[in-house]
């Protein structure tokens, strides 16, 4: 076991996985615990949760587990007492949820923007609006959200309720920093690139390349600059960073996990 966030408490919303395999939040928590911090594995399917709490228990880490629609106040709220209840502190907030929505602004239906928007962004209005009054109080505390690429650079088709959804968490992530800043509070975002994850196979992005799985990675591979799309841990490596105390003096940044794919190929 490391040391890095040691004796911190880490609420990671989205701790789960939709399949069997490696998703950002699961190795975000797992890796929280392996450094030493006390986990809250959140995510809208309990068995999901629990099979983060089983890995984490297997290498000897402290990690329960809740389930809620983070799209509902009354969750997320209860999400941050039960937090409290628990472990008596909330040290860092991880947000790793995310629902894609397929369609230019004419194609989208009001419905699905509505959806989106309450997955993808006010959800993390809520989680911050119900953590951060613990965490100036207690004079401390990590907000990482996680946002994507999405949000700065052109996709290979429209998205026009995830891209505007994934845009505004790097905003309000900015916001929180500057309001926060001098309590003792960090909020910083990160931008996933090409991540290979189980989601990925699944739904639009299926779709979107319209072929099977192990195409769909090789194509994934040869749009990235390095010739291969990332993993869930570097997520997780660069989120431990940022929730650690050697990021410090770091806030209201918005870190690139990309293999340079957001500069090199525009």
């Amino acid at each position: 076991m490391g040391e890095r966030v040691k004796d911190k408490v880490a609420v990671v919303i989205g701790a789960g996985s939709i399949r069997p395999g490696m998703g950002n939040g699961k190795a975000t928590a797992i890796l929280y615990a392996r450094e030493g911090a006390r986990v809250m594995a959140v995510d809208c399917n309990l068995e999901a949760a629990e099979e983060t709490k089983r890995l984490i228990d297997e290498e000897g880490g402290d990690c329960i587990t809740y389930e809620a629609d983070v799209s509902k106040s009354s969750d997320c709220k209860n999400i941050v007492e039960k937090c409290i209840q628990t472990f008596g502190r909330i040290d860092i907030l991880h947000n790793n949820v995310g629902k894609s929505g397929r369609g230019g602004i004419v194609e989208t239906s009001e419905e699905t923007w509505d959806s989106v928007m309450a997955i993808n962004l006010k959800s993390i209005f809520l989680t911050c609006k119900y953590a951060l009054p613990y965490m100036e109080k207690q004079g401390s505390g990590s907000i990482i959200n996680i946002s994507s690429i999405a949000a700065v650079r052109i996709q290979p088709t429209a998205m026009t309720s995830y891209t505007v959804s994934k845009a505004g968490l790097i905003t309000l992530t900015q916001d929180i920093a500057t309001q926060y800043a001098q309590k003792g509070i960090r909020a910083n975002v990160i931008l996933p690139g090409l991540i290979k994850t189980p989601r990925l196979a699944l739904g639009p992005y299926k779709d979107i390349y319209d072929v099977g799985e192990d195409v769909l990675w090789q194509k994934r591979d040869a749009r990235s600059p390095t010739g291969k799309q990332g993993d869930a841990w570097d997520i997780a490596y660069a989120a431990l960073f940022l929730a650690s105390d050697e990021a410090k003096y770091i806030t209201g940044i918005t870190l690139l996990v990309d293999g340079g794919i957001t500069n090199f190929c525009r």
